[in-house]
């Protein structure tokens, strides 16, 4: 038999294991750095998404500076976004294509000028920005380790810290908000509304990580027992109906498949019966929050919503709104993620909403049964639910966060080769939320 030699130009060569050893360095390098830079950009939109209003009583940043942090963290957020997704790979998604959708429509109402650059035009290109970003971030979807819930819910934390450090240094400042007794924030001005609903989503998803055994009880009970505390201090109706609805959906997906689950069903069933009788001059006053014969009105919101649905307004402006405003309408807080959508981006931007919660909803519930379906229809559900009385589903929002993370919650894991990461990388085999 002869022996056939290969051409020397296509012999191949072992590398050397100076090559191997500088190989198996950097790839745990990799993964940290973009797990850390993941977590940076994450932080960085939850920053964008605080509006600083109004200057901190008990930090000395100028409300411009305060201003200019949180718009430029969005900008930041991008430029990272970018360097770990420099190949610009997407992962096709009907939710942000809907997304994307609302920003071209309100982009085209801003073209027209119906505001100054400074108010529509600068909310629209912020909502553009943010909206790239998380296109960007769609490779990193569908994670075993549920990596962005995780900065989700860490963020979540640290806001809530800050909250209670501040009633910790100046209490009377920290209940002063929202015509006194309830709680906001001093070191980082934060409506008590905004603060009720970090602290349900931190709640709300804590309860679901247990049912699913993703969180061990004690740390559990922790993180439920900071999280409660501080919303019903916040005396924000909204948040707390949101998110029992929300936990409500996230258990009846879980019901026949946890045991932890039915047993769970079983004691809170108790404890409300007993709490609604011992407890319920305590509730009713808490409910009603000093508003005695409001109620009906929904706290006066009602009257607003029926001079915005009044107004005169063209054909063009019915369909497609007068661009993004700052959720007012003749200086009073609109309360209402729709009938804000309505007057900011008309009708379709409300279909396009609708199309969002409902695709984000389908999804969930073709979905195997398990802990990303519950964690995703918890988010869905309270965003349904806080969407009638409170504003954010049409622009830059926690809102619009807490439905990425649902939606990447549901997500395939990536198969394509990511920037800097391997499919090994991107596909970590351990679940938990620890």
């Amino acid at each position: 038999m002869s022996v056939v030699e290969l051409p020397q130009r296509t012999r191949l060569r072992w590398p050397s294991p100076a090559v191997v050893r500088a190989a198996a360095e950097t790839r745990p390098r990799t993964e940290a750095s973009v797990r850390r830079r993941l977590g940076w950009i994450w932080g960085l939109l939850v920053l964008n998404v605080m509006p600083y209003s109004a200057r901190s009583t008990l930090v000395p940043i100028p409300t411009s500076a305060g201003k200019a942090l949180t718009q430029g963290a969005l900008v930041v957020a991008l430029v990272l976004a970018v360097s770990i997704n420099r190949r610009g790979l997407l992962r096709p998604n009907l939710f942000l294509f809907l997304m994307t959708l609302l920003c071209v429509t309100t982009t085209m109402v801003s073209l027209r000028g119906y505001f100054s650059f400074i108010g529509s035009d600068y909310r629209c290109v912020r909502l553009l920005l943010m909206v790239a970003i998380l296109w960007l971030l769609t490779p990193w979807w569908g994670r075993r380790d549920l990596l962005l819930l995780q900065f989700h819910r860490r963020m979540m934390l640290v806001v809530l810290l800050t909250v209670i450090a501040g009633i910790a240094l100046s209490p009377a400042a920290a209940f002063a908000q929202a015509g006194g007794g309830r709680l906001g924030g001093t070191i980082w001005p934060i409506p008590p509304t905004q603060v009720a609903h970090y602290a349900a989503v931190l709640v709300g998803t804590t309860i679901v990580g247990w049912f699913s055994g993703l969180l061990r009880g004690k740390r559990a009970v922790a993180i439920v027992s900071l999280g409660v505390v501080t919303l019903l201090l916040t005396h924000t109706r909204t948040a707390l109906i949101a998110m029992l609805f929300g936990v409500l959906l996230a258990a009846l997906s879980l019901f026949f498949s946890r045991k932890r689950v039915r047993k769970a069903a079983g004691i809170t069933v108790a404890i409300v019966v007993v709490a609604g009788l011992t407890l319920s001059p305590f509730l009713k006053t808490w409910f009603n929050r000093g508003e005695t014969g409001q109620l009906d009105q929904l706290s006066g919101r009602a009257a607003t919503w029926s001079a915005l649905l009044a107004q005169p307004r063209t054909g063009f402006n019915t369909a497609f709104g007068y661009g993004i405003s700052n959720d007012s309408f003749d200086g009073l807080p609109i309360d209402s993620s729709w009938l804000s959508t309505y007057l900011d981006q008309g009708l379709v931007g409300d279909i396009l909403d609708g199309a969002m919660l409902l695709v984000l909803v389908t999804t969930a519930c073709m979905s195997p049964r398990g802990p990303r379906r519950a964690l995703a229809l918890f988010l869905a559900g309270y965003c349904i639910v806080a969407s009638y009385t409170e504003t954010g589903l049409g622009e830059a929002s926690p809102y619009l966060l807490d439905l990425t993370v649902a939606m990447a919650l549901l997500a395939t894991p990536a198969t394509l080769a990511l920037p800097k990461l391997g499919n090994r990388a991107a596909l970590p085999a351990v679940t938990t939320m620890e």
